[in-house]
């Protein structure tokens, strides 16, 4: 079976997880580049000179600006463009305009190469990574699922112990509680959940556990 490495950076001031998907030969896919600083770009840099990896996709599973302040550097170091769901374009498009409102500046990200869509498998030299519509915190979210491995990268639908806010302009919470229900209850309990901010968790712990999911 193949297999994949996951490697989990944790950049700027909204503590935002990057993650780092890396297959036995070599190719990388970068998921939510949140890195926002020369120090930062750096470590993300040194860890892939280090095991000679070569990037090929920039995955993001929503366009909240802490997730993708990190695009536009990606763009110019690897010349990759984002890859995302359609309906959180408007989040990237207001990213320079919105970043001051958070106490951050920005770099206007390179429009998507590529728009991606719930029920879509991608194929590289790793495992398939299918594609799980999750909307509620954001119109687009969008979840990574490796089946082979029972790994998902949640974004911000799904934390330990929490769920996404709603707030935001697109968030709609009964929609996010539906999402999770209908579509990440259907994974394995043991399925071990990578989400946009804090440690890792597993489905089955957060259906017992989660304050805001918990059954019955």
């Amino acid at each position: 079976m193949t297999r994949c490495e996951i490697h989990r950076f944790t950049f700027n001031p909204f503590g935002v997880n990057t993650y780092l998907l890396y297959s036995s030969e070599g190719e990388a896919l970068i998921i939510d580049p949140g890195c926002s600083t020369p120090q930062e770009e750096a470590i993300l840099r040194d860890f892939i000179q280090a095991r000679k990896l070569q990037p090929t996709r920039l995955l993001l599973t929503h366009a909240h600006l802490d997730h993708v302040l990190g695009n536009a550097w990606i763009a110019r170091e690897y010349g990759l463009q984002p890859q995302m769901h359609r309906l959180d374009l408007p989040d990237l498009e207001r990213l320079v305009a919105y970043a001051p409102l958070f106490g951050v500046e920005a770099e206007a990200s390179p429009p998507p190469s590529l728009f991606l869509a719930g029920g879509e498998r991608l194929t590289w030299s790793g495992p398939t990574l299918e594609l799980l519509e999750a909307p509620g915190h954001s119109p687009g979210s969008l979840c990574f699922y490796i089946p082979d491995q029972e790994i998902l990268v949640s974004g911000d639908v799904l934390f330990e112990r929490s769920i996404g806010r709603t707030d935001l302009p697109g968030g709609h919470h009964p929609t996010l509680l539906q999402s999770i229900r209908n579509v990440l209850w259907a994974l394995p309990d043991r399925t071990v959940v990578y989400p946009g901010h804090g440690a890792s968790t597993q489905i089955g712990i957060e259906k017992r556990e989660n304050p805001f999911l918990r059954e019955g």
